[in-house]
């Protein structure tokens, strides 16, 4: 990879380190509706709870499908290079945790299990 390639790569990664700032805030956000709902038992926060984990959610695979994308680039580039193909294992494994997640906001409805980004 050139050095100009490399710096957009880095300006992609300084715009996605903006967009974790703002899920770190929806999450606080959430998290105050979850709070809320076992409070009071208010129907109306449980969904808006919900939702904001399912948008945290969708974000993350998003970003996690950019990085995947690289990796793989990475992986053709360099020919099964030991350190390419430990960065594409992680990042797969990444993904995966992501569609998870969002798999159990969407189905467990009774918000029974407790769902972070890391």
């Amino acid at each position: 990879m050139n050095k100009e390639e490399r710096i957009k790569k880095i300006n992609i990664e300084n715009n996605i380190w903006v967009i974790y700032l703002i899920i770190i805030g929806l999450s606080y956000l959430a998290n105050y509706f979850e709070k809320n709902f076992f409070e009071t038992n208010n129907q109306k926060s449980k969904n808006t709870y919900q939702k904001l984990n399912a948008l945290v959610f969708i974000i993350l695979i998003i970003i996690y499908s950019y990085f995947e994308k690289d990796a793989i680039e990475s992986y053709k580039e360099k020919n099964n290079e030991f350190f390419s193909t430990l960065i594409l294992i992680a990042t797969t494994l990444v993904l995966i945790s992501g569609i998870i997640f969002l798999y159990i906001i969407i189905v467990d409805t009774n918000i029974e299990e407790e769902i972070a980004f890391n």
